[in-house]
């Protein structure tokens, strides 16, 4: 009995110890395949995720990188408050609860119509625009035409970034970057830990990552969404004006709008370049003066910041443009998400994560929600073909996010009651 105890015994320290080398092995060469491909940020990927217990990026990751600081504005603008309180039904407080919303904010005609913050999310806590930038830098790209510092939209990339005159990147324009259809190589992939966009997430060195772009179809065909454009697109106003993103951000719209918070642009590295495609912190109502700035044609309090003509251009979909699924472009403008089909346009600023900056300008409504889960995207259905009547229905919504028809909803039952 004895010697059969030791045998398996034997057994299991030889299985252990095969079972540690194997891993072993394994560590080694991940560090190794790490280390001689250069791709080191992917530590610091993983230190901020999985060994903090999280399966990825989070709105309150400010801390985890070097950032700017732009200055609130002198002059502050404060919003009315409606006289009478709203709740939300129980049902439609499940639904924020289950996509862990942190704000919701609903305010029309410059009137606060309802707001409200979980967990220890406050009208001061700043969090994560994500991808909601992107609309920031299209909003200064409008403003730098308008100084004269770009001439057009039409000039070509290379004119500012000498990259962008050879290897067929010859012919992109900033149109093209800012329709999204630069015809370029980017994989937008946050499960992927090799594409470009964790790279340029957790990695240095954006300028070097976003202008080794190669172009691999046709710019000015097909609307393919990607961060590179709008990284680009931030090198491209540096370049044009002299600036960096953060003072063109603070001296043209953050300082001219009345916030009341300071806001905060994540950087590559210490001193290093803000992260144009994404990671613009700032409050919640801070976030709604950006959409009151869009639902008022650039205009704030007379004061024409934004061209209006680029504005309307802005918030109408290129539909001119293919998607990847074979269809018209219904779903995004210059640099800002579009929606047609209701009863009002809307355009708004979308994060990956749920965070939304709705203008619906025909109705004076604003609505900013900001979260850490997002309802899945409507795609198109073998029944949903553009020869069917279900495409006619659905076009429009293709492209969008579920529950951004949810939170306009909410805020049109506070508003009625």
């Amino acid at each position: 009995m004895a010697k059969n105890q030791s045998k398996i015994a034997k057994k299991l320290l030889k299985a252990l110890r095969v079972f540690l080398f194997f891993l072993l092995f394994i560590f080694i060469s991940l560090n190794l395949f790490i280390i001689l491909s250069g791709r080191t940020y992917l530590y610091k990927g993983v230190a901020n995720t999985y060994l903090k217990g999280k399966s990825g990026p989070g709105i309150y990751d400010l801390s985890v990188f070097a950032y700017s600081t732009i200055p609130k504005s002198e002059d502050n603008f404060d919003w009315k408050r409606a006289k009478e309180k709203h709740a939300l039904s129980a049902e439609d407080l499940a639904y924020f609860e289950k996509y862990e919303t942190s704000s919701f904010l609903v305010i029309q005609n410059d009137e606060i119509i309802f707001e409200k913050y979980w967990g220890n999310h406050n009208d001061t806590t700043v969090s994560n625009s994500f991808s909601a930038a992107k609309t920031l830098v299209a909003l200064l790209i409008g403003i730098a035409i308008e100084e004269g510092k770009i001439k057009s939209m039409d000039d070509l990339v290379g004119k500012y970034l000498p990259e962008f005159n050879k290897d067929g990147k010859e012919i992109i324009t900033i149109r093209d970057l800012l329709l999204m259809s630069s015809g370029l190589d980017w994989e937008e992939s946050g499960k992927n830990p090799l594409s470009e966009n964790v790279e340029s997430y957790y990695g240095k060195n954006l300028y070097r990552l976003a202008t080794n772009q190669k172009r691999i179809t046709e710019p000015n065909q097909l609307f393919k969404y990607q961060s590179g454009n709008s990284q680009l697109l931030g090198f491209v106003i540096e370049k044009a004006t002299g600036k960096n993103l953060s003072e063109y951000m603070y001296e043209k719209i953050w300082s001219q709008i009345g916030t009341q918070h300071d806001a905060y642009w994540s950087l590559d590295e210490e001193n290093g370049d803000e992260k144009s495609f994404c990671c613009f912190y700032a409050t919640t109502r801070d976030f709604a003066r950006i959409g009151r700035l869009i639902s008022n044609l650039g205009n704030w309090e007379g004061k024409q910041i934004i061209p209006e003509a680029y504005v309307k251009e802005m918030i109408q979909p290129a539909s001119y443009l293919t998607t990847e699924e074979g269809i018209p472009n219904y779903q995004y403008g210059l640099h800002i998400w579009t929606y047609m089909g209701g009863k009002s346009p809307v355009a708004y600023c979308r994060g990956i994560l749920g965070q939304y900056i709705l203008s619906i300008p025909k109705e004076k409504l604003i609505i900013v929600r900001t979260g850490s889960l997002r309802a899945p995207k409507f795609k198109m259905s073998e029944n949903q073909k553009s020869n069917s009547p279900h495409y006619e229905i659905n076009k429009y919504k293709i492209g969008h996010p579920s529950d951004i028809f949810k939170y306009i909803s909410i805020a049109e039952k506070l508003i009625e009651n």
